[in-house]
């Protein structure tokens, strides 16, 4: 979430260069964005470093060691994941009026000690502890940006935008449960009844038919089809390389500020006034949409909207092999677990501090919302199960610490049930809404839904269920949600 789109009315003046600094504090999924400057003017020159304070709660940085028998390796294995923020850079001239992405130095930026800065190809950076620890992250940093490169000129306004974000390391693991889910993957020799977990144990082309040691799903047809015999190609991103995952789906308060941030006729294409109820709040025009529930998980978005979000923040969709890792990592899988690695259920039957950064679930034990919550009329806020102190149960997480990867709102990964979903390559969004010609395109053909919705039977909340994996999704239906994932640098 950008640093506030209000002016605080005062400036900060590099010889003759002038910038208006979108500053003050922000709040979404619970990360700030403060204390915005800019420093260093023409040293080296054409580069500004741009410096904000940045903060969030319950960060972390752990390693483990999964016990062999637990694990899809066989063998004792070293774990180590963390928590990271997504910082990436809007500029505009001020007489122009439209924003552009800032093009960031690979490498020549300041962190404080404890802290981490990984760039790669000057769209962002991710922000992370540097060594093991837990509790909240508050530091001030400093992103180069080569300013002359990307033609700004003399009266300039820059927004720090950043997403909450959770490292999925390298790996192999298992899709399918082998349980009794509708459409699930499942290893080639499968006849029926319980499907037979198959092993991903690497990023090499993979072969889809029914026999034994290769890729198979339990459905040819439909909306949960396999697609038939293919091929996914070695740049078909498959989930064993590590990856960064968004830790919360797409907030009502990060898709206002997005809006904002387009020209007016963008932000016409990716915002329908007839999306209403159902716990939606974001209202207004270009570019003073607003949400009066910021922190609550954005419904309305069809695969067009997400994408198009993704692409503007350097982002790209997952894939449904992704999904999986993202949910289970390298554990055996549980025969029809959900996303926290078992079958108990906590079902929300109300809410408690509506609509604020606070807002809960009842009873307080709850870890998801599905079709039966009395009250789940709408998705809830995002990261609302979890606290300081929960366990992963509790807090409805994945193995990683990923949120609400079953329930809520529905994911849209690219599917591997269709041709254009089998081509996707992996390519990442420039910071533009144009989105890379690998991706699914505006009519959604080759991504799917996985993981449920407040408004779903819980089984399709199920890690290995494909009931609709590969239905498109073109349609801003008030169950829709997206979160996107980037390759890790």
């Amino acid at each position: 979430m950008r640093a506030e789109m209000k002016t605080t009315g005062w400036k900060h003046i590099f010889g003759s260069l002038f910038l208006a600094v979108w500053a003050g504090a922000a709040l979404g999924n619970n990360i700030r964005v403060t204390a915005l400057s800019l420093e260093g003017a023409g040293t080296p020159a054409g580069t500004v470093d741009v410096q904000f304070n940045v903060s969030w709660s319950n960060s972390w940085r752990a390693a483990w060691t999964e016990v062999g028998a637990n694990n899809v390796s066989g063998a004792n294995l070293d774990v180590e994941n963390w928590d990271a923020a997504w910082v990436f850079i809007k500029w505009r001239d001020t007489s122009a009026g439209a924003w552009s992405h800032a093009t960031l130095d690979p490498s020549a930026h300041t962190a404080p000690d404890g802290v981490t800065i990984s760039a790669s190809d000057g769209t962002g950076a991710f922000i992370y502890r540097s060594a093991a620890g837990s509790g909240g992250f508050d530091k001030t940093v400093k992103l180069r940006w080569n300013r002359q490169a990307d033609g700004a000129g003399s009266e300039i306004d820059v927004s720090v935008q950043a997403i909450e974000m959770v490292y999925v390391a390298q790996g192999a693991f298992k899709v399918g449960s082998g349980g009794t889910e509708s459409g699930s993957f499942t290893d080639g020799s499968w006849v029926s009844g319980a499907t037979i977990p198959f092993l991903i144990a690497g990023e090499g082309a993979l072969l889809i038919t029914n026999s034994a040691g290769n890729l198979w799903g339990t459905s040819v047809a439909g909306n949960n089809s396999i697609g038939g015999v293919g091929t996914l190609s070695n740049a078909f991103p498959k989930g064993y390389n590590a990856f960064y995952c968004m830790k919360y789906p797409i907030t009502q308060g990060q898709y206002a500020d997005f809006l904002n941030l387009l020209t007016p006729a963008q932000a016409g294409n990716r915002y329908s006034a007839a999306s209403t109820g159902s716990r939606y709040t974001i209202s207004g025009s270009h570019p003073g949409f607003t949400a009066s529930a910021p922190d609550r998980a954005c419904n309305f978005l069809n695969w067009e909207d997400g994408a198009t979000y993704a692409a503007w923040a350097g982002l790209r969709p997952m894939t449904e092999l992704e999904y999986e890792k993202a949910c289970r990592g390298p554990l055996n899988p549980v025969t029809n677990e959900y996303a926290w690695g078992s079958v108990d259920l906590f079902q929300t039957t109300n809410y408690i501090n509506d609509g604020t950064s606070a807002e809960a679930a009842l009873p307080a034990t709850a870890n998801c919302t599905y079709n039966g919550s009395a009250s789940a009329k709408g998705p809830i806020r995002a990261g609302a199960f979890a606290t300081a102190d929960s366990g992963r149960v509790a807090a409805g997480a994945s193995y990683w610490g990923i949120m609400e990867l079953s329930g809520n709102l529905w994911k849209r990964p690219v599917s591997v049930g269709h041709a254009k979903g089998r081509a996707f390559t992996g390519s990442h969004g420039a910071g533009t809404v144009t989105l890379p010609a690998d991706w699914p395109a505006a009519d959604s053909n080759g991504s799917g839904v996985r993981g449920g919705d407040y408004n779903s039977a819980n089984t399709y909340m199920r890690v290995s269920d494909r009931t609709y994996a590969a239905l498109p999704g073109p349609t801003r239906y008030n169950v829709g949600g997206w979160r996107g994932v980037r390759k890790a640098p």
